[in-house]
Parts: structure tokens; C-alpha cells; sequence
């Protein structure tokens, strides 16, 4: 009897490991070094006056997700495909070259962080360092099928757990953090709400809503399951799948996006160093204040979440486009059977690496990726919304109430976030 119940107990963990897949990969792709450059400066500049924001992000960044999920487990289609025949083709021309330039913009901004890091930790040149990670994960992700590809993927999201690290290397004073979570200190300043909309923005990116999409279809297509629109007997345990998925991606995503904050808050903020501008400074920075073994593990975070983000950013521009220009798109393909396909993936990565070997202000880099992201985002919202609460296009997977108004809350919080973004910088 013993054995019988460790055998189902192993059954069981067995089947909710395999219900992580795209919804871990995504949220863990959300950290990437743009998203760490992030939540440093806002740690380093404003302390744990910003904590708040990752903790009210969470569920409209589930909420959302949710959605994107639902779109491709449900209609066996990406965001494109499942809009293509709906949607005026000129407005999604417009999001799909819109989502193809941030994503570059994005991969070179993020290669070049994983540059700049290696060059710390080793020395050498960041320009042939970066060129190399492209290169690196270009190839990848073109030769390797998506049965082997998908399962590195996910145990490369383990490296996130060196923030989890590096706050224990440090010092908390937990009863301040509880207090500005509780009670934020709350300014009106300009850089105060650039800032905070930049956290928004990072959280909440076009690039992961089409990836989990896209990985749901693939997924899908691996367990030779056909779209829940047309078979209504799985609804419940996809449903549920889904939800566990989901739920624990941006869980996880977000507990790491606040232990990156909170280790900066903690260190760089005290000691006057408010001024971060890349993941790589942000790491640089804390060498001398929390020690060696702090640098080391920001570092190679920085290095493994860019490891993982890049393949995410290239994957989605590609889904993007071969979805509304009816390609054959599946990372199980080989090259030749879906050129298109990878000659997106392979132009964005590699475009990116030779927009950072060009010398360009990260930071302005980051600037326009944000106001390209933060703009394309909020139309791609609520056409995911439309989507999902079609009963021709998702039969009975279509959105329940509460995630309907969930979803249209989040798309109405990231609109609220673009026009503060806009005011910001005209006033």
C-alpha cells in the first residue's frame, strides 16, 4: 500500500511538472537584461519606494497571459493567425512591423548587456562578446527541433533563482520593505513616473503574450491534440493546465523582478548610487557593496536570462510575421521547410547583435524599445481581448467574465501607462 501511494505521489508530481511549459518560459524570458536594467535603477533610485508596482502588476500580467494562452490552446493559432481573417490587414501590417523593430531593438540591447557583463568578469572585447551570444542563439534555435529545444529552455529558467541568492547575500531590513509595500511612498515627480511606467512596461511586453501564444500551438501540435474550439471534451483539463502554468510563470517572474529591486533598494540606494543606466553597471555597482559573490551572481544572471530572452524575442518577431504571411512556423521544422520562418529568427538576432556592435547608447536603445513596446502593446491587448471573447473563434474556450474583465483591466492600466508616458515627456 506504501508503494502503491508513492507511485501515485510520484504521478502526480510528474504530471504538474509537465504542466509548466510556455507560461514558465515566458515569465521567465520577462526578466531579461533589459527588464533587470529596470528594476535596478528603480531599486538603486528610489529605494523600496516602487516594490508596490511589481506586486500590482502580478495578476494583470496573469490575467493577460491567461489570454494569450487561451488564444492558442484554444484555436490552434497564434495572435496573428487567429486574427488574420478578422482584423483589417493594414493595422495588423502596422503591429507586426512595430513588434519585429522593438524585438531587434530589445535583442541588441540585451546582447550587448551580456557583452559589457563577460567583458567585466574576464575581460576581452563586449562587441565580439555579443556578436558571439548571437550567434550562439540564433543557431540554437534554428538547427534544434522544438522537442529538444523546449525542455532547455525551461531548465535555463532556473538561473533566475541567483537573485533569490543574491538577497540572501545581503542585508533586509524587512520591516521597511513590509511598510513600503503597505503604505507606498508615493511621488508625482517626473522621473518618479517614468520610471514606475518603465516597471509597467517591462512586466507587460507584446513579445511574451505572442510567445506563450505560439508555444501553445506547438505544444499542442507535440501531444497531437486538435484545438479546444473544436474539441470541447479537454476544456476542463487544459483549463486547469493552463492556470498552473500561467499562475506559477508570472509568479515567478515577478518574485524575481522584485528580489532584483529589492537587492539594489538594499545596497546601491543607501549608498547614493541612484544613477543606473545597464544590468551590467547595476552588477559593476554592487561589487564594492555587497561583495564579490553579489557581483558574481547578478552577473550571471544577466548572462543566463539573455541566454534565454534572446531565443524568445527572435521567436516571437518570427511567429509574428509567418502567422500573418500564412508560412509554415513551428520550431520543430527543419530550416528548409520553413525558410521564412527562420530567416526571421536569424535577421532579428543577428540584426540586433550588429545594432550593438555599432556603438549606439544602450539606454536609448532601451528608450525607443519602451515607447515602441509600451505603443504597440495596448492595440495587441485588445485585439487579444476581441479574440478571446469570440465564441466563433473559440467556441466554448472563450473567457469566462472574470478573466474578460481582468483582461480589459490590464489592457486599460498599460493605455493609462502609455498616456502617462506621453504627458511625461512633453511636459
Amino acid at each position: 500500500m506504501t508503494e502503491e501511494r508513492a507511485t501515485i505521489q510520484a504521478r502526480r508530481r510528474k504530471s504538474w511538472l509537465r504542466a509548466l511549459g510556455p507560461g514558465i518560459v515566458a515569465g521567465a524570458a520577462d526578466d531579461d537584461p533589459s527588464g533587470i536594467a529596470t528594476y535596478s535603477q528603480a531599486g538603486a533610485q528610489f529605494g523600496t519606494g516602487q516594490l508596490w508596482s511589481v506586486i500590482l502588476s502580478f495578476p494583470f500580467m496573469v490575467a493577460i497571459q491567461l489570454v494569450a494562452a487561451r488564444i492558442g490552446r484554444g484555436t490552434g493559432k497564434g495572435i496573428m493567425a487567429a486574427a488574420r481573417e478578422t482584423v483589417p490587414r493594414p493595422l495588423l501590417l502596422a503591429l507586426m512591423i512595430a513588434i519585429v523593430i522593438v524585438n531587434t531593438i530589445n535583442i541588441a540591447a540585451d546582447l550587448a548587456a551580456m557583452g559589457e557583463v563577460i567583458e567585466l568578469v574576464a575581460g576581452g572585447s563586449r562587441i565580439l562578446f555579443a556578436l558571439g551570444f548571437g550567434i550562439f542563439c540564433a543557431a540554437l534555435e534554428i538547427l534544434v527541433p522544438y522537442r529538444l529545444y523546449a525542455p532547455v529552455l525551461k531548465a535555463m529558467t532556473l538561473v533566475l533563482f541567483v537573485y533569490v541568492a543574491a538577497v540572501l547575500t545581503i542585508s533586509v531590513e524587512w520591516g521597511a520593505v513590509l511598510r513600503a509595500i503597505a503604505w507606498p511612498p508615493l511621488q508625482f515627480s517626473r522621473d518618479y513616473l517614468l520610471t514606475l511606467i518603465a516597471v509597467f512596461g517591462t512586466t507587460i511586453s507584446p513579445y511574451v503574450f505572442i510567445w506563450q501564444a505560439a508555444q501553445e500551438t506547438e505544444d499542442m501540435r507535440q501531444r497531437h491534440r486538435s484545438p479546444i474550439a473544436h474539441d470541447g471534451a479537454q476544456t476542463h483539463r487544459e483549463e486547469r493546465r493552463i492556470l498552473t502554468d500561467t499562475f506559477i510563470g508570472m509568479a515567478f517572474s515577478n518574485a524575481i523582478a522584485f528580489c532584483i529591486m529589492l537587492t539594489t533598494a538594499m545596497t546601491l540606494f543607501p549608498a547614493g548610487q541612484h544613477d543606473i543606466n545597464t544590468a551590467a553597471e547595476a552588477a559593476n555597482a554592487l561589487r564594492p557593496l555587497a561583495g564579490e559573490w553579489t557581483f558574481i551572481l547578478f552577473a550571471l544572471g544577466i548572462i543566463g536570462t539573455g541566454l534565454l530572452a534572446v531565443p524568445v524575442l527572435a521567436g516571437s518577431a518570427a511567429y509574428a510575421v509567418a502567422d500573418l504571411m500564412k508560412w509554415h512556423a513551428t520550431l520543430e521544422a527543419r530550416p528548409g521547410r520553413a525558410r521564412g520562418f527562420y530567416w526571421i529568427i536569424g535577421l532579428a538576432t543577428l540584426g540586433g547583435a550588429l545594432i550593438g556592435m555599432m556603438g549606439l547608447n544602450p539606454i536609448r536603445m532601451l528608450f525607443w524599445a519602451a515607447v515602441i513596446n509600451g505603443f504597440a502593446a495596448v492595440p495587441i491587448m485588445a485585439l487579444m481581448m476581441w479574440i478571446v471573447t469570440r465564441p466563433t473563434l473559440m467556441g466554448e474556450f472563450k473567457a469566462s467574465r472574470l478573466l474578460t474583465l481582468s483582461g480589459w483591466l490590464a489592457t486599460i492600466m498599460m493605455a493609462a501607462a502609455v498616456l502617462a508616458s506621453a504627458w511625461t515627456s512633453l511636459s
